[in-house]
């Protein structure tokens, strides 16, 4: 039920996604989801909680496989362009949710994600020397989310090739 919520509001969005649909296409019992989670956003954020682990280890697992540095910074974007040009990719599930909503827990969700996100950037800087790690993880998670932006509303699947270059220079400064 959980991956099917994700599934649908990924694609489609939070507010374009009823219930009645969710229960139609998991199999699961309106009856069965609301003894688990009381209302549609709270099972939307647990999806998402679900889908931040599993993102999460997606993009750790694919960056260890470079050494530790500027390799590992770099493999960051290789990352991100293989998941740009995968025919399911419907840009970052965090900010498409957090654009829907303004508070409440789906909300702390996408915080959450990002949050996870400039930690593991953070650390990856740290490897590469970089001294004033909270400032460049800080630009460095805007290159990353302005690069997924611009491959999902623009198509321009090149994005993260060229957030990777100015990622570069801003190791060097």
């Amino acid at each position: 039920m959980l991956a099917v919520t994700e599934q649908l509001i990924y694609s489609g969005g939070i507010h374009a996604t009823g219930m009645d649909r969710i229960v139609r296409e998991s199999g699961v019992a309106r009856k069965s989801i609301y003894r688990y989670f009381p209302t549609k956003e709270a099972l939307v954020a647990e999806a998402l909680r679900e889908r931040d682990e599993r993102w999460m280890r997606w993009l750790v697992s694919e960056c260890e496989t470079a050494p530790p540095g500027p390799p590992r910074l770099q493999r960051i974007f290789d990352a991100l362009t293989g998941w740009f040009a995968r025919d399911d990719f419907n840009g970052c599930a965090f900010i498409n949710a957090a654009g829907e909503v303004a508070a409440g827990p789906i909300h702390d969700v996408a915080r959450a994600h990002k949050q996870r996100l400039r930690d593991y950037l953070r650390s990856v800087l740290a490897e590469c020397g970089v001294t004033d790690v909270e400032t460049a993880s800080a630009d460095l998670l805007i290159l990353l989310d302005g690069a997924i932006t611009c491959a999902r509303v623009g198509g321009d699947y090149r994005a993260a090739q060229r957030a990777a270059r100015m990622a570069r220079q801003l190791i060097q400064d």
